[in-house]
């Protein structure tokens, strides 16, 4: 049986700041989660990453990641790890980094 197809957006790595980066309906770059365009199939999944690695002049790593619509009618995380992401880099001191 195969498995349900779930939404999914290209999200990549800014390749010179580094951000999490989320690929657009104009085949441009946010660093708002919210505002990549969604595929709701895997041909328009597939051809979203393929367009998303013709930029490699702008990203580094682009890749699929699965997303849920959220009551505003924006994509949100699905996983932890992009809502990780979502937040920033890592190496800055807060929450349980800074001792609080």
């Amino acid at each position: 049986m195969a498995r349900e197809y779930k939404p999914r957006i290209v999200t990549a790595n800014d390749l010179f700041e580094g951000d999490a980066v989320y690929f657009t309906a104009s085949h441009g770059w946010s660093r708002d989660h919210g505002d990549a365009v969604v595929a709701f199939s895997q041909d328009a999944a597939d051809k979203l990453l393929s367009a998303a690695n013709m930029q490699q002049d702008q990203v580094v790593g682009p890749y699929l990641a699965e997303t849920v619509m959220g009551e505003d009618n924006r994509p949100q995380p699905l996983h932890f790890r992009e809502a990780f992401r979502t937040r920033g880099p890592s190496n800055y001191f807060h929450g349980k980094q800074a001792g609080a």
